[in-house]
Protein backbone atom coordinates (compact mmCIF):
# COMPACT_ATOMS: atom_id res chain seq x y z
CA UNK A 1 0.00 0.00 0.00
CA UNK A 2 1.39 3.19 -0.27
CA UNK A 3 0.18 4.21 3.02
CA UNK A 4 0.39 2.95 6.81
CA UNK A 5 -3.32 1.32 7.15
CA UNK A 6 -5.05 1.94 10.28
CA UNK A 7 -4.84 -0.41 13.37
CA UNK A 8 -7.88 -2.61 13.26
CA UNK A 9 -8.66 -4.93 16.79
CA UNK A 10 -11.08 -6.82 14.20
CA UNK A 11 -10.32 -7.73 10.83
CA UNK A 12 -13.01 -10.35 10.60
CA UNK A 13 -14.90 -10.30 7.18
CA UNK A 14 -17.55 -7.49 7.86
CA UNK A 15 -20.98 -9.60 6.40
CA UNK A 16 -21.73 -6.63 4.06
CA UNK A 17 -19.72 -7.37 0.80
CA UNK A 18 -17.15 -4.42 2.50
CA UNK A 19 -13.39 -5.42 2.85
CA UNK A 20 -12.58 -5.03 6.67
CA UNK A 21 -11.01 -1.88 6.39
CA UNK A 22 -14.10 -0.21 5.75
CA UNK A 23 -14.48 -0.73 9.87
CA UNK A 24 -11.91 2.38 10.28
CA UNK A 25 -14.37 4.87 10.01
CA UNK A 26 -12.15 7.82 10.76
CA UNK A 27 -9.64 6.33 8.81
CA UNK A 28 -12.04 5.69 5.64
CA UNK A 29 -13.03 9.69 6.54
CA UNK A 30 -10.09 11.53 4.29
CA UNK A 31 -12.54 14.38 4.39
CA UNK A 32 -15.40 16.05 3.91
CA UNK A 33 -15.84 15.60 0.37
CA UNK A 34 -13.58 12.49 0.13
CA UNK A 35 -13.26 8.48 1.36
CA UNK A 36 -10.53 6.41 1.27
CA UNK A 37 -10.62 3.71 -1.41
CA UNK A 38 -11.04 0.45 0.68
CA UNK A 39 -10.19 -2.34 -1.84
CA UNK A 40 -6.56 -2.69 -2.46
CA UNK A 41 -4.80 -4.55 -5.18
CA UNK A 42 -3.82 -8.24 -4.46
CA UNK A 43 -0.62 -9.93 -4.60
CA UNK A 44 -0.81 -10.55 -8.19
CA UNK A 45 -0.65 -6.77 -8.84
CA UNK A 46 3.19 -6.90 -8.44
CA UNK A 47 3.75 -10.71 -9.16
CA UNK A 48 2.70 -9.93 -12.51
CA UNK A 49 4.95 -7.38 -14.08
CA UNK A 50 8.27 -8.40 -11.34
CA UNK A 51 9.74 -9.73 -14.67
CA UNK A 52 9.75 -6.13 -16.32
CA UNK A 53 11.23 -4.60 -13.30
CA UNK A 54 14.05 -6.88 -13.30
CA UNK A 55 15.31 -5.17 -16.63
CA UNK A 56 15.63 -1.77 -14.55
CA UNK A 57 15.10 -2.34 -10.94
CA UNK A 58 16.83 0.78 -10.37
CA UNK A 59 14.60 3.38 -12.02
CA UNK A 60 12.74 5.48 -9.77
CA UNK A 61 11.15 7.54 -12.12
CA UNK A 62 9.22 4.40 -14.09
CA UNK A 63 8.32 0.85 -13.86
CA UNK A 64 11.12 0.04 -16.46
CA UNK A 65 12.54 2.34 -18.96
CA UNK A 66 11.97 2.36 -22.81
CA UNK A 67 15.52 1.86 -23.57
CA UNK A 68 15.81 -1.06 -20.67
CA UNK A 69 13.03 -2.59 -21.83
CA UNK A 70 13.97 -2.72 -25.46
CA UNK A 71 17.20 -3.80 -24.74
CA UNK A 72 15.89 -6.91 -22.66
CA UNK A 73 12.84 -7.68 -24.56
CA UNK A 74 13.87 -7.19 -28.13
CA UNK A 75 13.88 -10.12 -30.72
CA UNK A 76 12.14 -11.50 -33.58
CA UNK A 77 9.36 -13.12 -31.96
CA UNK A 78 6.26 -11.82 -30.09
CA UNK A 79 7.06 -12.78 -26.85
CA UNK A 80 9.60 -11.01 -24.43
CA UNK A 81 10.62 -13.68 -22.04
CA UNK A 82 12.20 -16.13 -23.83
CA UNK A 83 11.29 -18.72 -21.12
CA UNK A 84 8.93 -19.19 -18.52
CA UNK A 85 8.82 -22.37 -16.28
CA UNK A 86 6.47 -22.68 -13.77
CA UNK A 87 3.83 -25.31 -11.96
CA UNK A 88 0.90 -25.83 -13.87
CA UNK A 89 -0.97 -23.97 -11.20
CA UNK A 90 0.71 -21.05 -12.80
CA UNK A 91 -1.18 -21.20 -16.20
CA UNK A 92 -4.50 -20.65 -14.65
CA UNK A 93 -3.39 -17.66 -12.08
CA UNK A 94 -0.49 -15.87 -12.60
CA UNK A 95 -0.16 -16.13 -16.04
CA UNK A 96 -3.67 -15.08 -17.05
CA UNK A 97 -3.61 -12.24 -15.11
CA UNK A 98 0.28 -11.52 -16.12
CA UNK A 99 -0.23 -11.64 -19.94
CA UNK A 100 -3.73 -9.27 -18.99
CA UNK A 101 -1.50 -7.01 -17.39
CA UNK A 102 1.12 -6.80 -20.32
CA UNK A 103 -1.39 -6.75 -23.12
CA UNK A 104 -2.32 -3.12 -21.28
CA UNK A 105 1.03 -1.63 -21.17
CA UNK A 106 1.99 -3.00 -24.60
CA UNK A 107 -1.61 -1.07 -26.13
CA UNK A 108 -0.81 1.61 -23.72
CA UNK A 109 2.67 2.03 -24.94
CA UNK A 110 4.86 1.53 -22.26
CA UNK A 111 6.13 -1.92 -23.74
CA UNK A 112 7.27 -3.22 -27.33
CA UNK A 113 5.89 -6.67 -27.21
CA UNK A 114 2.47 -7.95 -27.23
CA UNK A 115 3.12 -10.89 -25.08
CA UNK A 116 4.93 -11.56 -21.71
CA UNK A 117 6.24 -14.71 -22.52
CA UNK A 118 7.36 -16.39 -25.61
CA UNK A 119 7.66 -20.20 -24.42
CA UNK A 120 5.99 -21.97 -21.60
CA UNK A 121 7.37 -25.49 -20.18
CA UNK A 122 5.24 -26.59 -17.19
CA UNK A 123 7.48 -29.08 -14.99
CA UNK A 124 5.59 -32.15 -13.39
CA UNK A 125 4.70 -32.70 -9.60
CA UNK A 126 7.44 -34.99 -7.75
CA UNK A 127 5.42 -37.38 -5.84
CA UNK A 128 6.02 -39.14 -2.39
CA UNK A 129 7.82 -42.98 -2.77
CA UNK A 130 3.96 -44.37 -2.72
CA UNK A 131 3.18 -42.67 -6.14
CA UNK A 132 0.64 -40.17 -4.09
CA UNK A 133 1.35 -36.09 -3.72
CA UNK A 134 3.83 -35.79 -1.00
CA UNK A 135 1.88 -34.58 2.22
CA UNK A 136 2.56 -33.87 5.75
CA UNK A 137 -0.87 -36.12 6.53
CA UNK A 138 0.40 -38.81 4.65
CA UNK A 139 3.73 -38.80 5.65
CA UNK A 140 5.45 -38.96 1.93
CA UNK A 141 7.28 -36.23 2.19
CA UNK A 142 11.07 -36.23 1.71
CA UNK A 143 13.23 -33.43 2.70
CA UNK A 144 15.79 -32.37 0.71
CA UNK A 145 18.22 -31.41 3.52
CA UNK A 146 18.19 -35.22 4.70
CA UNK A 147 19.11 -36.42 1.05
CA UNK A 148 21.96 -34.15 1.01
CA UNK A 149 23.52 -34.93 3.81
CA UNK A 150 23.37 -38.52 3.27
CA UNK A 151 24.32 -37.74 -0.61
CA UNK A 152 25.58 -34.80 -1.14
CA UNK A 153 24.11 -31.58 -3.16
CA UNK A 154 25.29 -32.98 -6.33
CA UNK A 155 23.53 -36.54 -6.15
CA UNK A 156 20.52 -34.25 -5.05
CA UNK A 157 20.07 -32.05 -8.24
CA UNK A 158 21.50 -34.91 -10.31
CA UNK A 159 19.09 -37.08 -9.59
CA UNK A 160 15.82 -34.95 -9.74
CA UNK A 161 17.27 -34.30 -13.52
CA UNK A 162 17.36 -38.11 -13.88
CA UNK A 163 13.98 -39.10 -12.81
CA UNK A 164 12.49 -38.58 -16.43
CA UNK A 165 10.87 -36.48 -18.58
CA UNK A 166 11.06 -32.66 -17.01
CA UNK A 167 7.20 -32.03 -17.87
CA UNK A 168 5.97 -35.80 -16.21
CA UNK A 169 4.72 -36.35 -12.75
CA UNK A 170 7.42 -38.35 -10.94
CA UNK A 171 7.68 -40.40 -8.22
CA UNK A 172 10.80 -40.33 -5.72
CA UNK A 173 12.94 -42.96 -5.17
CA UNK A 174 15.46 -43.28 -3.02
CA UNK A 175 17.13 -45.90 -4.59
CA UNK A 176 17.75 -43.76 -7.87
CA UNK A 177 19.44 -40.91 -5.51
CA UNK A 178 21.93 -44.16 -4.53
CA UNK A 179 22.47 -45.03 -8.39
CA UNK A 180 22.88 -41.39 -9.45
CA UNK A 181 24.86 -41.14 -6.77
CA UNK A 182 27.42 -44.61 -7.52
CA UNK A 183 27.62 -42.93 -10.79
CA UNK A 184 29.35 -39.72 -9.36
CA UNK A 185 31.35 -41.80 -7.46
CA UNK A 186 32.33 -43.72 -10.78
CA UNK A 187 33.34 -40.35 -12.46
CA UNK A 188 35.19 -39.40 -9.34
CA UNK A 189 37.37 -42.82 -10.07
CA UNK A 190 37.49 -42.27 -13.40
CA UNK A 191 40.32 -39.57 -12.64
CA UNK A 192 41.02 -39.95 -9.50
CA UNK A 193 42.77 -43.30 -7.38
CA UNK A 194 43.57 -43.94 -3.92
CA UNK A 195 47.22 -44.08 -2.92
CA UNK A 196 48.52 -46.54 0.31
CA UNK A 197 48.49 -43.17 2.59
CA UNK A 198 44.10 -43.36 1.57
CA UNK A 199 44.54 -39.85 0.11
CA UNK A 200 42.90 -39.00 -3.17
CA UNK A 201 45.26 -38.39 -5.77
CA UNK A 202 44.74 -37.86 -9.63
CA UNK A 203 45.25 -40.88 -11.52
CA UNK A 204 48.58 -41.61 -13.58
CA UNK A 205 46.31 -43.08 -16.66
CA UNK A 206 45.75 -39.27 -17.02
CA UNK A 207 47.85 -37.90 -19.61
CA UNK A 208 48.04 -35.41 -22.38
CA UNK A 209 47.93 -37.36 -25.33
CA UNK A 210 44.94 -37.22 -27.96
CA UNK A 211 41.73 -39.00 -27.99
CA UNK A 212 42.09 -42.18 -30.05
CA UNK A 213 39.63 -42.96 -33.07
CA UNK A 214 37.39 -44.53 -31.00
CA UNK A 215 37.51 -42.39 -28.02
CA UNK A 216 37.00 -38.59 -30.16
CA UNK A 217 34.10 -40.92 -31.66
CA UNK A 218 32.76 -41.05 -28.00
CA UNK A 219 33.47 -37.66 -26.75
CA UNK A 220 31.95 -36.12 -30.20
CA UNK A 221 28.65 -37.98 -29.70
CA UNK A 222 28.23 -36.93 -25.99
CA UNK A 223 28.76 -33.54 -26.63
CA UNK A 224 26.23 -33.18 -29.48
CA UNK A 225 23.88 -35.58 -27.18
CA UNK A 226 24.05 -33.44 -24.35
CA UNK A 227 24.11 -29.97 -26.06
CA UNK A 228 20.66 -31.31 -28.16
CA UNK A 229 19.47 -32.78 -24.98
CA UNK A 230 20.00 -29.48 -22.70
CA UNK A 231 18.30 -27.79 -25.31
CA UNK A 232 15.30 -29.93 -25.12
CA UNK A 233 14.71 -30.10 -21.57
CA UNK A 234 15.41 -33.68 -22.11
CA UNK A 235 18.25 -33.77 -19.05
CA UNK A 236 17.18 -37.73 -18.28
CA UNK A 237 18.97 -38.20 -21.31
CA UNK A 238 21.67 -36.58 -20.84
CA UNK A 239 22.84 -38.04 -18.36
CA UNK A 240 22.11 -41.19 -19.72
CA UNK A 241 24.44 -40.42 -22.22
CA UNK A 242 27.46 -39.35 -19.45
CA UNK A 243 26.92 -42.49 -18.39
CA UNK A 244 27.64 -44.67 -21.38
CA UNK A 245 31.35 -42.15 -21.63
CA UNK A 246 32.47 -43.22 -18.21
CA UNK A 247 31.54 -46.67 -18.85
CA UNK A 248 33.59 -46.43 -22.28
CA UNK A 249 36.69 -44.51 -20.77
CA UNK A 250 36.57 -46.55 -17.12
CA UNK A 251 38.80 -49.64 -18.53
CA UNK A 252 41.33 -48.03 -20.90
CA UNK A 253 44.99 -47.99 -20.69
CA UNK A 254 45.37 -43.91 -20.95
CA UNK A 255 43.03 -41.29 -20.68
CA UNK A 256 43.39 -37.76 -22.70
CA UNK A 257 42.77 -34.97 -20.35
CA UNK A 258 41.52 -33.21 -23.11
CA UNK A 259 38.59 -35.75 -23.59
CA UNK A 260 38.31 -35.37 -19.42
CA UNK A 261 37.97 -31.65 -19.38
CA UNK A 262 35.26 -31.32 -22.22
CA UNK A 263 33.30 -34.17 -19.81
CA UNK A 264 33.90 -31.86 -17.07
CA UNK A 265 32.42 -28.74 -18.85
CA UNK A 266 29.30 -30.60 -19.89
CA UNK A 267 29.11 -32.37 -16.16
CA UNK A 268 29.29 -28.97 -14.88
CA UNK A 269 25.62 -27.83 -15.01
CA UNK A 270 24.52 -31.08 -13.52
CA UNK A 271 27.20 -31.69 -10.91
CA UNK A 272 28.81 -28.70 -10.43
CA UNK A 273 30.92 -29.44 -7.12
CA UNK A 274 32.16 -32.95 -8.43
CA UNK A 275 33.10 -31.24 -11.89
CA UNK A 276 34.76 -27.89 -10.24
CA UNK A 277 36.74 -30.37 -7.99
CA UNK A 278 38.20 -32.39 -10.41
CA UNK A 279 38.82 -29.67 -12.59
CA UNK A 280 41.09 -28.26 -10.28
CA UNK A 281 42.61 -31.59 -9.85
CA UNK A 282 43.60 -31.42 -13.71
CA UNK A 283 44.80 -27.68 -13.47
CA UNK A 284 47.34 -28.68 -10.50
CA UNK A 285 49.13 -31.34 -13.02
CA UNK A 286 48.02 -30.22 -16.71
CA UNK A 287 48.45 -26.46 -18.30
CA UNK A 288 46.55 -27.10 -21.28
CA UNK A 289 43.10 -25.16 -20.10
CA UNK A 290 44.01 -22.65 -16.95
CA UNK A 291 41.82 -20.75 -15.40
CA UNK A 292 37.84 -21.90 -13.21
CA UNK A 293 35.59 -24.61 -15.11
CA UNK A 294 32.82 -22.32 -14.64
CA UNK A 295 35.13 -19.47 -17.07
CA UNK A 296 35.48 -22.26 -20.08
CA UNK A 297 33.67 -22.28 -23.40
CA UNK A 298 31.02 -24.84 -23.71
CA UNK A 299 32.86 -27.93 -25.66
CA UNK A 300 31.41 -27.88 -29.40
CA UNK A 301 31.43 -31.30 -31.46
CA UNK A 302 32.62 -32.09 -34.74
CA UNK A 303 30.23 -33.73 -37.25
CA UNK A 304 32.22 -35.08 -39.47
CA UNK A 305 33.92 -37.51 -36.69
CA UNK A 306 30.63 -38.67 -35.84
CA UNK A 307 30.58 -40.00 -39.23
CA UNK A 308 30.40 -44.11 -39.90
CA UNK A 309 33.13 -45.33 -41.59
CA UNK A 310 33.39 -48.66 -39.41
CA UNK A 311 30.44 -51.40 -39.27
CA UNK A 312 30.75 -54.85 -37.15
CA UNK A 313 31.04 -57.87 -39.44
CA UNK A 314 29.52 -61.13 -38.07
CA UNK A 315 31.45 -64.38 -38.77
CA UNK A 316 29.89 -67.59 -38.93
CA UNK A 317 31.13 -71.52 -39.89
CA UNK A 318 27.75 -73.39 -41.34
CA UNK A 319 25.53 -70.73 -39.93
CA UNK A 320 26.49 -70.23 -35.75
CA UNK A 321 28.23 -67.06 -34.88
CA UNK A 322 32.17 -67.38 -34.44
CA UNK A 323 33.26 -64.10 -34.15
CA UNK A 324 32.73 -60.61 -35.29
CA UNK A 325 35.13 -58.14 -36.58
CA UNK A 326 34.99 -54.31 -37.51
CA UNK A 327 35.55 -53.20 -41.03
CA UNK A 328 35.83 -50.58 -43.51
CA UNK A 329 32.14 -49.43 -44.46
CA UNK A 330 33.74 -49.35 -48.17
CA UNK A 331 35.13 -52.59 -47.73
CA UNK A 332 34.65 -54.87 -50.81
CA UNK A 333 33.32 -58.85 -51.00
CA UNK A 334 36.63 -59.97 -51.54
CA UNK A 335 38.33 -57.46 -48.86
CA UNK A 336 35.04 -59.26 -46.40
CA UNK A 337 36.02 -62.77 -47.20
CA UNK A 338 40.06 -62.30 -46.68
CA UNK A 339 39.45 -60.70 -43.46
CA UNK A 340 37.52 -63.14 -42.64
CA UNK A 341 39.68 -66.16 -43.59
CA UNK A 342 42.71 -64.51 -42.09
CA UNK A 343 40.61 -63.92 -38.79
CA UNK A 344 42.78 -66.25 -35.95
CA UNK A 345 39.83 -68.00 -34.23
CA UNK A 346 38.00 -68.62 -37.35
CA UNK A 347 41.40 -70.04 -38.65
CA UNK A 348 41.89 -72.48 -35.62
CA UNK A 349 37.68 -73.46 -36.33
CA UNK A 350 38.76 -74.39 -39.92
CA UNK A 351 42.37 -75.83 -39.51
CA UNK A 352 42.51 -79.29 -41.63
CA UNK A 353 38.98 -78.50 -43.55
CA UNK A 354 38.06 -77.53 -46.67
CA UNK A 355 36.40 -74.19 -47.33
CA UNK A 356 33.44 -75.41 -49.56
CA UNK A 357 31.77 -71.74 -49.78
CA UNK A 358 32.04 -68.24 -48.75
CA UNK A 359 28.86 -66.33 -48.58
CA UNK A 360 29.34 -62.66 -47.69
CA UNK A 361 26.06 -60.22 -46.95
CA UNK A 362 27.51 -56.93 -46.95
CA UNK A 363 27.83 -54.41 -44.16
CA UNK A 364 26.26 -57.69 -41.78
CA UNK A 365 27.59 -60.94 -42.03
CA UNK A 366 29.75 -63.51 -43.76
CA UNK A 367 28.63 -67.38 -43.46
CA UNK A 368 31.89 -69.66 -44.16
CA UNK A 369 30.62 -72.86 -45.13
CA UNK A 370 32.82 -76.31 -44.45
Amino acid sequence: LPIVPPPLDDYKPTGTGEPPLAKAKEWVRYSNKALRETNTMPQWAGSCWYYLRFCDPHNDQRFVGKEAERYWMSGPKPGSVDLYVGGTEHAVLHLLYARFWHKVLFDLGYVSKPEPFQRLVNQGIILGEDNQKMSKSRGNIVNPDDVIDQHGADAFRCYEMFMGPLEQMKPWSMRGVEGVARFLARVWRLLMTENQAGAWELSGKVKNVEPDKAQQKMLHATIKKVTQDIESFSFNTAISQMMIFVNAFTNVDTIPVSAMRSFLGLLNPFSPHIASELWEKLNAKFSDAPGDITEQRWPIYDERLLVEDEIEIVIQINGKLRDRMKMPMLATEEELESAALSNPKIQDRIAGKTVRKVIVVPKKLINIVV
